[in-house]
Order: structure tokens, then sequence, then C-alpha cells
């Protein structure tokens, strides 16, 4: 069990420092919001690459092929099983929906063979449903996958996406021709997609590929890769906590209202994180305040993992108007505490366990969480659904967390009671 006098010294003075050091840097303030008025919250929708890659075998694999029966699918999904109601509204295409030529006039083309129809009627269909379109791009001379990439052809692939009645382009920075000629390439992009005559969000890969200044990036992009790619892998998942842990001072000025963090895909109901990993997954992204995008066959999701995903109070957390990001406050070799600052003076908490043996009680006070409102705080437990009364602030509240767990907490003072979302 955790010593309360050990645990309560340790987590004020990494307050203290973590709020030095924010001073020093003039963090100060929100965000200003979205260059073009998207974005005032993370995105959230659905993205096909971590689960079906780069499947292009239809005759063998229909079900499961990058065509156009598969975004139909999961759109229909979304919109008829409760995850339009919770936020999620964008579809995405990723990588080898292309022909590996353009037409004749340098335009972009679908596969004619995976999507018969052409990405307008897809579109269409989409739109029908409520939900919005997004597709792939690469700021090189090639997507990742080899397929046409953007670079020279700028205007006119803007041109053709708001012809097809695109909403969001994730623009990755394969075979890109060097730093400079890419974020001046990022720039632009971001600039035609304003002039396109639609709102069209812009996801960029730009700060993971090239490490440049993010508040800049955030000028010109709603969302922002910040990291390496995700995989169905719990140790990858470890290693993205911990970088954005370790560059929290930077990213909580860079991200806010219209540029958003993104830490890549929650891969819930996959093939290898345990149920108690996907939620430890999806609340440590709510409180990294990353864009949330599924990548798991929704068709067949498990119970388990589909409450995860469209648990709304936790949504509530990542989707609040604030915007701010949460930080890592405290950490020791197998746990850590992070907090995130929420409209009305509320906050919310992530107690996160590293271990790997059993489960372990850990104890905190709001004082020690740094939520500073004299009076107290009234807490509830998000994932339990579950109301854990009121707490002054060296009144103790202790969680068992199990290995690779989590307890998430919203605190509210007594005068936002009734403002509660």
């Amino acid at each position: 069990m955790e010593a309360l006098s050990r645990l309560a010294s340790s987590c004020l003075k990494m307050n203290l420092l973590t709020a030095a050091f924010l001073l020093l840097l003039g963090i100060a303030g929100s965000v200003e919001a979205s260059h073009n008025g998207l974005a005032l919250t993370p995105p959230l929708g659905w993205n096909s690459w971590e689960r079906f890659r780069c499947n292009i075998d239809c005759d063998v694999d229909p079900e499961n092929c990058i065509s156009e029966r598969l975004y139909a699918e999961m759109a229909k999904v979304i919109a008829t099983e409760g995850y339009k109601e919770a936020g999620y509204e964008y579809i995405c295409m990723d990588d080898c929906w292309m022909s590996k030529t353009r037409d004749k006039d340098g335009r972009l083309q679908p596969d004619p063979k995976r999507f018969p129809n052409g990405l307008k009627a897809l579109a269409d269909y989409i739109h029908s449903l409520g939900l919005k379109f997004g597709l792939y791009q690469s700021m090189g001379l090639f997507t990742c996958e080899k397929y046409p990439g953007i670079w020279g052809h700028i205007d006119i692939d803007v041109q053709t996406y708001a012809e097809w009645g695109i909403d969001l382009v994730k623009m990755d920075a394969c075979w890109n021709l060097g730093k400079e000629k890419m974020g001046e390439g990022y720039i632009n992009m971001s600039k035609a997609l304003d002039h396109s005559g639609r709102p069209i969000l812009f996801s960029c890969e730009w700060a993971h590929e090239a490490s440049p200044n993010f508040t800049e990036i955030a000028e010109y992009c709603n969302s922002f890769r910040d990291y390496g790619d995700i995989q169905d892998d719990w140790n990858v998942v470890l290693h993205v906590i911990d970088w954005f842990a370790e560059h929290q001072a930077v990213l909580y000025n860079a991200s806010g209202p219209g540029g958003y963090n993104d830490a890549d895909f929650i891969i819930a109901g996959d093939f290898s994180l345990s149920t108690t990993q996907a939620k430890s997954q999806f609340a440590m992204w709510t409180m990294i305040t990353s864009q949330l995008f599924l990548s798991s066959d929704l068709r067949t999701l498990d119970p388990q993992a589909k409450a995860i995903v469209l648990n709304k109070e936790v949504l509530a957390v990542n989707q609040d108007k604030l915007g701010k990001m949460g930080q890592r406050i405290y950490k020791d070799s197998t746990f850590e505490i992070w907090t995130k600052e929420l409209i009305n003076h509320s906050y919310a908490a992530v107690l996160f366990s590293r271990a790997t043996d059993m489960p372990h009680n850990h104890t905190v006070t709001m004082k020690e969480l740094g939520f500073p409102d004299p009076m107290g705080y009234s807490v509830r437990d998000l994932f339990a659904s579950k109301d854990l009364g009121f707490f002054k602030p060296s009144t103790p509240l202790s969680f068992m967390v199990d290995p690779s767990g989590v307890v998430l907490i919203r605190a509210m003072p007594t005068n936002a009671m009734r403002k509660r979302p």
C-alpha cells in the first residue's frame, strides 16, 4: 500500500516544479481558437489503418480489404450503434485507396475495382448518415505505400477533395523532400484547404516527422501527430504515454481549441490489449487531450471494448471545451498520476498503475492532486459510473488500481454541480 505521507510529499513537489516550469515558459491561459473554425474540441472518428492496413486483395478477403464496402459498412455501424450519438463523426480512409497513377488531367483517382462508384458517391452516402468523410495523402512524392503523393499537386488535389465532398485530410510525410520543403508544403496545403470553399479539417504528421515548433504547427493544423505509429502492443502504448509526459510542457502550450495532439489510434477491440489495458489507453489519450480515432473492426467489436469507447463521461473529459492538455504530476517505478483542468473550475485525474503483479492501493487527497478549491470537491469515478462523495482538501481518498489499470475521476466544486455535463 502506498504511504500517504510519501505520496503527498512527492505530488506537492511535482506540482510546484511543474507550475514553476510552466510559468517560466510563459504558459498561461487558453489557446486561441482554430484558424478555420474547426476542431474546437478534439476530433472523434474511425480510421482503417491500424486494423486493416493496406489489404487490397478484395478477391480473397472482400469483407476486410480497403474498398468502398469497408467504409460504407463501418459508417453504417457508427451511425446506428451509438457511436454517432457519442460524438464519433469522421469515417477516414488511410493509405492504399488510390490508383497507382493519376488520370490524364493529373487528378487523383480511387482504385476503380475497389471503389467502382467513386469517392463522390461514397462521400454522399456517408453524409446521408449524418457523418463526415476523410481521406489520406502524403506531403511527398509518394504515400508510404508508394501511391501518388501530393507534392506538386496541392492546388488540383484540394480542388478534387472539395468536389468529392471530403471533410478531413490526413497528411502523412513519407517520401518528402526534406524538412524545409515539407514545412512549406504543409503551410501551403493548410492555406489551400482554407480557400477550398469547403470546411476541411487538416490532420498533419508534420510534427512527428520534422520535430519543429509545435505552436507553429497548431496555427496550420487542426490535429498533429506528435509521436510514431501506434501498434497493437501494450509496450508501444507505454512508450507513447512516456513521450507525451516528457514533452508535456511544450505540448501544453501548443495544443488546444483548433489544434490538438494526435497520439494515434485507439486500439480497443483489436488483438493484443486486455480489457484493462484498453481502458487505460482510452483514459490516457483522454487526458493527453488527443483526437480519438478508433481503428478496430466495429462490425464485430466485443461489448467490453464498445463500452469503453462509448463511455460518455470519459468522452466528456476529452471533449471538454476548455481544451487543456492533462499533465503528469507524479511518477514512480510502477505508478503515476495525471491531472487535467476542466470547465467550471472542475478537474479530472487518472491514477495509472504500471504494476504487473497484482492490484495495489493508492491514497491521494484533493490537495495532493493540486485541486485548489479550499471547500473541497464532489468526486465521481467515471469508469465505475459511481459518485464517491465530497472530499475536503486533506481528506484521504483511496483506490485499488489493477495492474496496467487506471482509475479516472472527475472532481467538481460545489458551485459547479449545477453545470455538470
